[in-house]
């Protein structure tokens, strides 16, 4: 058990020392060969800066996890995974290498949605087929175990659905990143209380990768060739491992509804703001007729700019509010039933927009 805890620390550790270490010189080629995140109406940065920054995360969260599985095997007298662990690992890292390279070529060349609609669903249904999958809604509007044609879709539907609402709430420097760190945080604490020590290893990694770049995006100047975006490489990899984890933890397992029971709605409570932020944002752009990935101004962030907020405060608005549904739901789930819990936490979030476009209409009004 003490190893175990060690060898979360040093997966940690090597993590956050690789990724500190790979950031700037990708950042550096970057501005010398000039590969820049093109400039819109739409996005808030007024400079050229590159979006190359997630080419960091798939090598610096993969190598410190192999070389922790491999030192466990070769110092201990266990082997750390089961064989059934060892397939959905090698399938994780096989599905974030082919969301790995299309991320890259569609921050460098660009590539169609729908092509990258295909490939995130092969890779969920890979991830589905090796075992990660919803098999029990714990009791959500009545709904307890799922048959595996229900179950099936229902996850690759997820999976899809997390990757793609990490990518787009990545519209200010260190929200996307900040967002996922705390969920990280949240997940890889929970592994370690359940013992499932595989889990906390790739959770504290992801957190380690994610700091030296959470530290380039919010502080780095781009004058002195520093400042960095993830693009669709670093959000895809980040999204598809939140994914996994948010299912694996909603998965049916009796030491795990003991220690947290309504652990599907605390797992998800962990996403909640990218999550719940993609259904309001796609809903409006269908009550207005408008296609539901059409990139507009109407995200979490851009409505607390239109507030009159920096960018910064923005940032630590949204991080708070991600912060206190995540207490709120965990404090909550021994008193309230799943489906309570998240009626409630569907009305608190409507409610909060309600607020926010009233104030916004106020300060704004349309002559």
């Amino acid at each position: 058990m003490t190893t175990c805890y060690f060898e979360t620390l040093a997966a940690f550790a090597v993590s956050c020392l690789l990724s500190a270490m790979i950031i700037p010189k990708i950042s550096l080629i970057a501005y010398r060969r000039r590969l820049f995140d093109p400039l819109s109406d739409r996005k808030l940065h007024t400079t050229h800066i590159p979006r190359l920054g997630g080419i960091a995360f798939f090598p610096c969260i993969i190598m410190p996890i192999s070389l922790v599985i491999a030192c466990h095997n070769l110092c201990t007298d266990s082997n750390l995974l089961t064989w059934k662990q060892s397939t959905c690992l090698l399938t994780l890292f096989s599905c974030l290498f082919m969301l790995y390279l299309m991320g890259m070529r569609d921050d460098l060349i660009g590539m169609r949605y729908r092509a990258k609609f295909i490939i995130q669903t092969l890779c969920s249904l890979l991830l589905v087929a090796s075992g990660f999958c919803f098999d029990n809604l714990y009791g959500l509007f009545g709904i307890h175990e799922l048959p595996h044609y229900v179950g099936i879709p229902f996850t690759v539907f997820i999976i899809v659905y997390i990757m793609n609402a990490i990518n787009l709430i990545d519209g200010i420097d260190g929200l996307a990143s900040g967002l996922s760190m705390i969920a990280f945080l949240a997940f890889g604490c929970m592994f370690v209380c359940l013992s499932w020590w595989l889990y906390a290893f790739i959770a504290f990694a992801a957190l380690g990768a994610l700091i030296p770049f959470f530290y380039y995006n919010m502080f780095g100047k781009p004058h002195r060739g520093r400042k960095v975006f993830m693009g669709d490489t670093g959000s895809l990899t980040i999204g598809l491992l939140l994914a996994v984890m948010a299912i694996h933890l909603s998965m049916s397992d009796p030491v795990k509804e003991e220690l947290f029971p309504g652990a599907i709605v605390t797992a998800f409570s962990f996403l909640l703001v990218p999550m719940l932020d993609v259904v309001r944002v796609v809903l409006h752009r269908l009550r207005n007729h408008q296609p539901p990935f059409l990139p507009d101004k109407n995200h979490i962030h851009h409505k607390f700019i239109a507030l009159g907020m920096s960018q910064h405060q923005a940032l630590c608005f949204i991080l708070s509010i991600a912060c206190l549904f995540i207490i709120a739901n965990t404090l909550l789930a021994s008193y309230l039933s799943v489906t309570v819990l998240f009626l409630l936490d569907v009305a608190v979030w409507t409610a909060m927009h309600f607020y926010i476009t009233a104030k916004i209409t106020k300060k704004h009004p349309r002559n």
